[in-house]
């Protein structure tokens, strides 16, 4: 009898398997799989008729509209890449928000305090690693609470979005923190060769992740926790350390999100990533993964933030008033729930009532 990995044993818990022997449901299958990207289509084609009846300009053609929506996209979708570990898993993280902002706060502050006895780059580079080590701090927290002590996911984190709210603003004094750096303005305003220095950023943060969710051990295992957690034990599986891998991974990539807040806007503001938690779980949603957990991809994540991004810019510039943003994006959410659910019932996996 040959032997087989933890991993190779787990397989057939990972994820619900299309019926290949019938083209309709693999077919439809598919389309749901890629229903992210398929909304972002549909979006563009819209705006563009729009803003050509309209106005009689190009909506996506125009280089300036392209550079606005990806920088748009870069916050939510930092915070997103880390949620997407999270949800696959089976969990949720609410307290990405203000450990954005938490991050933002630091990342001002430690840079104004370097800066006064280092160089300019340098002082740079120490403000946002020290707001990735900060941001890890809640993570583990998290994580402790969460694999040691059983605390619900949605509870715990919800209490550590009070607990970082807090400390945020008492960093900042109840106000934003400028940062007196030229080189971390630079970071978050200059462009190379016309893109974004925050894009090419977000753009490699993504690859990186993308390997390692879909090309290592650690992010296997994630996928199997998420699509069934006693398999998994009994694969071999380490699921407390895991989730608290989880967990700091999550807040770590808030912790970025919050650094290059502040490079954006030259400030920390314990507030920066308040509107972006919803956002960040809506990308998550409409790119295609669970919230039953087992599945998801951060290329699908990417352009569920890209959907966000097209509608709230979209919406500006075709002059519709900012409020219809939430009703569509809202809208979205809850057809890809709806699709998701469907393409459990076709590939027979099993449902919670």
């Amino acid at each position: 009898m040959t032997s087989t990995s933890p991993i190779e044993q787990s397989e057939p818990h990972v994820a619900p398997q299309a019926d290949h022997g019938d083209p309709a449901r693999t077919w439809l299958g598919r389309i749901a799989d890629g229903r992210a990207w398929l909304f972002l289509a549909g979006l563009i084609i819209c705006f563009e008729v729009w803003s050509r009846l309209s106005f009689g300009a190009t909506f996506m053609l125009n280089p300036f509209n392209l550079q606005s929506i990806a920088i748009f996209a870069v916050a939510p979708l930092l915070l997103a890449t880390g949620q997407t570990f999270v949800i696959i898993s089976g969990g949720i993280d609410l307290s990405l928000g203000f450990i954005m902002g938490l991050a933002a706060v630091v990342a001002a502050h430690a840079t104004n305090l370097a800066g006064v006895a280092m160089p300019l780059p340098l002082a740079m580079m120490l403000g946002i690693l020290a707001a990735v080590i900060v941001a890890g701090v809640p993570g583990v927290i998290n994580g402790l609470l969460i694999s040691r002590l059983r605390v619900p996911p949605f509870i715990g984190t919800l209490g550590m979005f009070g607990v970082a709210r807090g400390v945020a603003y008492l960093l900042a004094g109840g106000t934003t923190v400028p940062v007196q750096n030229s080189w971390f303005a630079l970071l978050g305003n200059g462009r190379f060769y016309g893109v974004p220095y925050l894009v090419i950023i977000a753009a490699v943060f993504v690859v990186v992740m993308h390997y390692i969710l879909s090309q290592t051990r650690f992010g296997q295992h994630n996928y199997a926790i998420g699509a069934n957690v006693q398999a998994a034990r009994r694969a071999g599986i380490d699921i407390r350390g895991h989730t608290l891998r989880l967990y700091v991974l999550s807040a770590m990539c808030a912790g970025l999100g919050g650094a290059l807040y502040a490079a954006r806007f030259a400030a920390g503001a314990a507030q920066a990533g308040e509107p972006l938690l919803l956002d960040s779980v809506a990308a998550v949603v409409i790119g295609g993964a669970s919230l039953f957990g087992g599945s998801g991809t951060i290329f699908g994540t990417v352009a569920g933030a890209l959907v966000i991004a097209v509608i709230q810019y979209g919406l500006v510039f075709v002059n519709v008033e900012p409020f219809w943003q939430f009703i569509a994006v809202g809208f979205v959410i809850i057809i890809s729930v709806l699709i998701d659910q469907a393409q459990r019932r076709f590939s027979g996996a099993r449902q919670d009532e």
